[in-house]
C-alpha cells in the first residue's frame, strides 16, 4: 500500500459520541493487513460496553476503558492515537495524563482542545454553526441533575449530515449499532484542565475531511488556528465519518503520519 511504513507501529483507534469500537472495521483490516497492530476500545456506555449512560457521573468515567487502556502500554512502548469527532476530547484527556506514551495525537475531523482553547471555547463556536436544531430528527434530552444533555442521532441527521458520502450499509450499521452519548459540557469546564508541559509535549496532526456537514471545513481550520503545532493534512470527498467513506485514505494518511513521527 502507498505510504506504507517500515517500522510495525501500534495504532489504538478512539470513536465519537454515540458510536462504538465497530465503526473503525474497515481502518482496521487496512492497517493490520500493512503489519501494524491496531487496538479499538469502546468508551464506557458504547458500542457493547455494558454501563448505561445513566450510571457514568462524569466525562472521567466515560474515558475510564481508554485511561486503563493507556496506563496497560509497557513503558518502553509509544502508540499513534487517533481520535474522532468527540473523541478528540478523550484523546486531550489522554495526551494529559500519559504523554511520555503517545508517538503522535491524530485529530481526525476531531475536537481538539489545547490549554489555551478549552472544551467549552470550542464547544460555544461549534455551537454558532450547528444550532441544537441543527440535529433534525435527533433525540436531545436534558438530565435530571443538569450535568448536561444526552443525545440520540436520528436516521435523518445520520444520512444527511454525518454519513451522507458513507455506502449505504454502513448508514444502515449504524442505525442499528448507535447509543445516546453525553458531551459532559458541565463536568469538563470544571475538571479538564491541560497543560503545555502535558499535552503540549505531545506531537499532534490534525486530518481536515472537506465534505463533513457535522464539523464544517470552517470551524476544523478554526480550530487548528485556535490550537497551533498542528501538522494539517486533507481529504477530498470524506464525509464527517471518514473512516467508512474514505477508509483507504485515511490509512494511507495514517501511515504517513506515523512514519514522520516514528
Amino acid at each position: 500500500m502507498e505510504g506504507a511504513t517500515t517500522r510495525k507501529q501500534h495504532f489504538v483507534l478512539v470513536h465519537g459520541i454515540g458510536h462504538g469500537a465497530w465503526c473503525w472495521y474497515k481502518l482496521v483490516v487496512l492497517l493490520r493487513l500493512s503489519g501494524h497492530r491496531v487496538t479499538t476500545l469502546d468508551l464506557a456506555a458504547s458500542g457493547v460496553h455494558p454501563q448505561r449512560l445513566d450510571e457514568l457521573e462524569s466525562f472521567a468515567d466515560y474515558s475510564r476503558p481508554l485511561m486503563e487502556l493507556m496506563a496497560a502500554i509497557p513503558p518502553h512502548e509509544r502508540v499513534v492515537l487517533v481520535g474522532h469527532s468527540y473523541g478528540g476530547v478523550n484523546l486531550a484527556l489522554a495526551m494529559e495524563k500519559f504523554p511520555e506514551k503517545i508517538l503522535v495525537a491524530v485529530f481526525a475531523t476531531a475536537l481538539m482542545p489545547s490549554p489555551s482553547n478549552s472544551v467549552a471555547s470550542i464547544a460555544e463556536e461549534f455551537f454558532k454553526g450547528h444550532p441544537l436544531e441543527a440535529y433534525m430528527d435527533s433525540t436531545l434530552e436534558v438530565s435530571d441533575d443538569q450535568r448536561g444533555f444526552s443525545l440520540a442521532f436520528g436516521s435523518n441527521y445520520l444520512s444527511t449530515r454525518l454519513y451522507q458520502l458513507t455506502p449505504p450499509e454502513d448508514t444502515e450499521l449504524a442505525n442499528v449499532l448507535l447509543r445516546p452519548g453525553s458531551f459532559f459540557f458541565d463536568d469538563l469546564s470544571n475538571n479538564m484542565a491541560l497543560t503545555e508541559a502535558n499535552y503540549g509535549s505531545v506531537r499532534r496532526a490534525f486530518i481536515v475531511c472537506k465534505q463533513d456537514k457535522a464539523m464544517m471545513e470552517d470551524y476544523q481550520r478554526w480550530l487548528i488556528k485556535r490550537s497551533p503545532g498542528a501538522e494539517v493534512k486533507e481529504i477530498d470527498g470524506a464525509d464527517h465519518m471518514v473512516m467508512l467513506s474514505k477508509p483507504r485514505e485515511l490509512c494511507d494518511l495514517l501511515l504517513e503520519i506515523a512514519e514522520e513521527y516514528k
